[in-house]
């Protein structure tokens, strides 16, 4: 398989900028051979003030971003990209829109078949995966279904926080994913704490970033894993 995918949990970290804190792992990820970065702005409602915030920071980083709502065709644009970054914002609101643009299959079908090499943040990592059924967003909007692009055969929770931090105390996220494993036929889930991302390639992913990440299986205790950690077994193993 040729997929590459760099699926990151939070695009600011405390105390930095956009992207700041994995600027690095942009370049070494989308390399020199890619040019231009096609942007999906679909999760904040002011796309045009999101994709100036995405352009300004990747033309820091060598790279020129087009952005699909500017694009008259976003399956065109999509069908050319040499790259793909879906930043974050409301996943309902970023997936329903994928669907009503008819993207959902045109991106599956250029990372999987192609390889082009696609990123995502927050709400664009949620999407990348079997569904949103993990997400941490409101549904102020409704998709068609659940069911996100599937670049990666199980869910992720960004912006994961663990019990005893002082935002999760009331509905703390293991106890909410432990609720979503006890619907039959639920896939893993990776929790991504802040700072944390995933890289793939192929069938190799691999725990980068400065924090832990933690994993949910169905029926299993969670397991915690260091920045470097080989995870490929989720990309291989049954679920």
């Amino acid at each position: 398989m040729k997929r590459r995918l760099l699926l990151v949990s939070n695009s600011t970290l405390h105390g930095g900028g956009y992207l700041q804190h994995c600027q690095q792992n942009i370049q070494d990820f989308f390399g020199k051979d890619v040019k231009r970065i096609l942007f999906v702005p679909y999760a904040l409602h002011d796309r045009d003030a999101y994709t100036k915030t995405a352009r300004d920071k990747f033309k820091t980083l060598g790279y020129e971003v087009d952005s699909v709502h500017e694009t008259p065709d976003p399956v065109d644009a999509v069908r050319k990209a040499e790259g793909i970054f879906i930043g974050g914002g409301n996943t309902f609101r970023l997936l329903k829109a994928l669907y009503d643009n008819k993207l959902v299959t045109e991106i599956r079908k250029r990372v999987l078949q192609d390889g082009i090499p696609y990123m995502g943040s927050s709400a664009g990592t949620n999407v990348s995966t079997i569904s949103i059924n993990t997400t941490n967003d409101m549904p102020i909007v409704y998709p068609p279904t659940f069911a996100a692009i599937g670049l990666v055969p199980f869910n992720i929770n960004p912006h994961y926080l663990d019990a005893d931090t002082f935002f999760s105390y009331k509905n703390p996220k293991s106890m909410l994913i432990t609720q979503y494993h006890e619907e039959s036929d639920t896939p893993c889930v990776l929790g991504l704490r802040e700072g944390s991302m995933l890289l793939v390639e192929g069938n190799k992913a691999t725990l980068l970033g400065s924090t832990k990440a933690r994993l949910f299986q169905r029926g299993k205790q969670t397991t915690e894993y260091e920045p470097g950690s080989d995870l490929s077994f989720l990309l291989t193993d049954v679920q």
